[in-house]
């Protein structure tokens, strides 16, 4: 056999078991490689249309948005217009006690605090003492009206008058004094309540007794004088009003006259020229009037001797017991201010208002008081608002202050002192718990109301065309819009009141235009 037979004879020749698998195989691979970059193409072309885009969309995406409304539902409610502030809880009533001018009767020229036997928050009741200075006693009394004058024994007025209730009030009586005569009876129980709290009181009379002295030698020396003119016959007899004891000085009674009454006198004149002769007679009768003169001037010294009621050494109070607010001095310490502040009365919310909060309030207006310590609240009503600023004193608390009045001192002038604002002051229709004492607390002052239920919506929501007319736009559930026109009222904390110039136009729930909105476009993508 030729070679090229042989050639063709190996081409023609099966193929064997084992070259069939092996073609197989490579076909598959073929055939998977080719699904393969099918798929990679095709998520390729997905994301490529996700990322890639025209001019056209990236204009209608970075444009301006649609702008569309903001609404609100009209509400039925009563609307309230209210002021918020700050204040401080104080007592009605502060005192700021400064004995200044106490006498001590022992030459002292510098007064000096020597005994403070109280301190902050002790209770204070009426005849207490309180302080002594330079050695002398300060108590407490009761009485709304400050002491503005030494009471001495003939001092009269309400000032005394107030004394006298206050002594009584302690259990010292005053006699037979006349309401608002500083007599005897009166003397007698002020020299009992000194003795009471462990001192004695200062004379009215600072002579040691001299006067009084003088005057009962006068009377003495004038009784003698009656008896030795009428002694040669004995015809007139002891002098008038003397007895065992007149020589003595007795003084005559209310309305007693000096001079012989009338028909006595001439009576004892005509036997007394009888037995004496007219010489005589004149001597007796000018004796007689010389020791009336006396005993009248015995009288007045007797009644103005007695004890005095110095202005340092009293302090009224109207509201009994008080407590002692703070104290500022110790013993030694010389008196230059306040010794200590005593508080009294109901405890008040005092605050201070700028001009254009002020001009909002009044008294009578309804305030909730707020203490964020205690979590409570408590509601009272304004009782005073300040019609002058008041001004910073430098040196604490001012004496007497009436809940109505500044306790700064008022006024826009004389102190010196910083712009507080104007006084303000609220009561609270209960009691405040002695625990407010002194607490900074929330006011809130409801200024203005509506007369019960009204319609209310945002003031946004109140529009004015150029025909004057007010109008709020109410939407529909469909989205239409149409302007009602209305009227309106009591406003506050961003609400109005508003009342449809058509009855049943506008009503509770209906939503009204308060505003525009931005909104997504329709080509934003989603």
């Amino acid at each position: 056999m030729s070679e090229a037979e042989r050639v063709v004879e190996r081409t023609e020749a099966p193929a064997t078991p084992e070259e069939d698998r092996g073609g197989l195989a490579r076909g598959r691979r073929v055939v998977l490689a080719v699904v393969g970059g099918a798929a990679l193409m095709a998520v390729g072309g997905l994301l490529a249309t996700t990322l890639v885009k025209s001019p056209a969309q990236v204009a209608a995406e970075t444009g301006p948005p649609v702008q569309g409304v903001l609404t609100a539902d009209v509400e039925r409610r009563v609307l309230a217009q209210t002021v918020v502030m700050r204040g401080t809880v104080v007592a009605d009533q502060s005192v700021a006690v400064s004995p200044q001018g106490v006498l001590s009767g022992e030459g002292a020229s510098t007064a000096l605090v020597t005994k403070l036997p109280l301190k902050a928050g002790d209770p204070v009741t009426a005849g207490r003492l309180i302080a002594e200075v330079s050695g002398r006693p300060v108590f407490t009394l009761h009485g709304a009206q400050p002491m503005y004058r030494d009471l001495k024994p003939g001092s009269t007025g309400d000032d005394v008058a107030q004394l006298q209730q206050a002594l009584r009030e302690l259990g010292h009586g005053t006699g037979g004094d006349a309401r608002g005569v500083f007599g005897a009876g009166t003397k007698a129980a002020l020299t009992a309540h000194y003795r009471a709290i462990g001192y004695e009181p200062l004379p009215a009379v600072a002579d040691g007794g001299a006067a009084l002295k003088a005057a009962r030698e006068a009377v003495r020396s004038a009784t003698w004088a009656v008896e030795d003119a009428s002694s040669p016959t004995g015809a007139a007899g002891p002098p008038e009003g003397t007895g065992p004891g007149g020589k003595g000085g007795a003084t005559p009674g209310p309305g007693a006259s000096a001079s012989p009454a009338p028909g006595a006198g001439a009576a004892t004149g005509a036997g007394a020229g009888a037995a004496l002769g007219p010489g005589a007679g004149r001597e007796l009768v000018r004796a007689r009037q010389a020791l009336g003169e006396a005993r009248a001037a015995l009288a007045a010294a007797e009644a103005a001797d007695g004890p005095m009621l110095p202005t340092a050494e009293a302090v009224f109070l109207s509201s009994l017991p008080a407590r002692v607010s703070s104290v500022g001095a110790r013993p030694g310490s010389p008196v230059s201010g306040p010794v200590l502040t005593l508080s009294g009365g109901e405890l008040v919310v005092e605050a201070y208002l700028k001009d254009d909060k002020r001009q909002l309030l009044r008294a009578g207006m309804t305030v909730v008081i707020s203490s964020e310590v205690s979590g409570t609240d408590a509601r009272g009503t304004v009782a005073a608002v300040a019609t002058e600023p008041s001004a910073a004193q430098p040196a604490g608390p001012q004496p007497q202050q009436d809940p109505g009045q500044n306790p700064k001192g008022g006024g826009t002038g004389g102190s010196g002192g910083a712009d507080l604002g104007y006084r303000m002051v609220v009561r609270a229709d209960r009691p405040l718990p002695a625990g407010f004492a002194g607490q900074d607390v929330r006011l809130t002052v409801e200024s203005a109301a509506t007369d019960g239920e009204a319609l209310v919506v945002p003031v946004t929501a109140v529009s004015a065309g150029a025909d004057g007319r007010t109008v709020v736009t109410a939407v529909s559930a469909e989205g239409t819009q149409r302007r009602i026109e209305v009227r309106t009222g009591t406003s506050g904390d961003g609400f109005v009141a508003v009342t449809p110039t058509q009855a049943g136009a506008l009503g509770a729930g209906t939503k009204v235009v308060i505003g525009v909105a931005p909104r997504e476009t329709r080509g934003k993508s989603k």
